[in-house]
């Protein structure tokens, strides 16, 4: 099983579009591409998505390998093949780390997300998000609190681990 991205962080975004990944990100990265020798720089693919989506999701190349035997999987000319395509084939940037460390995002990207000044990271498993950090904070950590204030004082969330436990109410 290939390593997983771990933590979050917040780095500074350069005028041009420059971010430093977390060390612990690049790891991963370097893992997950099979290409990748010591003293190259690892590759991966910034799935931006459609107008819904408020954060760049930073696949491995490993994670997209996997997206994409998926999506090759569905029966040609479906829908659902084309739509897929479109969002995760078309709707992406394949990129690279650079040798200090650091992604180029280009303007497209920052501008999809409204992207100055500073970068929140958060690991998603095989992938990353980066988000702006307001946007951070008012939608996703919002939603996480909601979750958890729905879920009775005492539940341990791992009991979700254990396939279709439920959470028990007073009644």
């Amino acid at each position: 099983m290939a390593r997983r991205f771990r933590g979050e962080s917040q780095h500074k975004v350069d005028t041009k579009g420059r971010v430093s990944i977390p060390a612990s990100f690049r790891r991963v990265l370097e893992a997950s591409d099979s290409n990748w020798k010591s003293g190259e720089a690892p590759e991966l693919v910034i799935v931006y998505g459609d107008h819904r989506r408020n954060y760049l999701e930073c696949y491995t190349m490993e994670a997209i390998d996997e997206v994409d035997a998926k999506i090759d999987a569905l029966p040609r000319g479906s829908m659902q093949r084309k739509m897929l395509q479109r969002l995760f084939h078309g709707q992406s940037f394949p990129t690279a780390v650079d040798e200090t460390g650091r992604l180029v995002l280009p303007a497209k990207l920052r501008n999809k997300i409204d992207l100055s000044g500073e970068a929140f990271f958060i690991a998603a498993g095989d992938t990353f998000q980066i988000w702006k950090p307001e946007t951070y904070e008012a939608e996703e950590a919002a939603k996480t609190e909601e979750w958890l204030d729905d879920l009775p004082e005492d539940f341990d969330p791992m009991a979700f681990l254990d396939g279709d436990a439920q959470p028990q109410t007073e009644g």
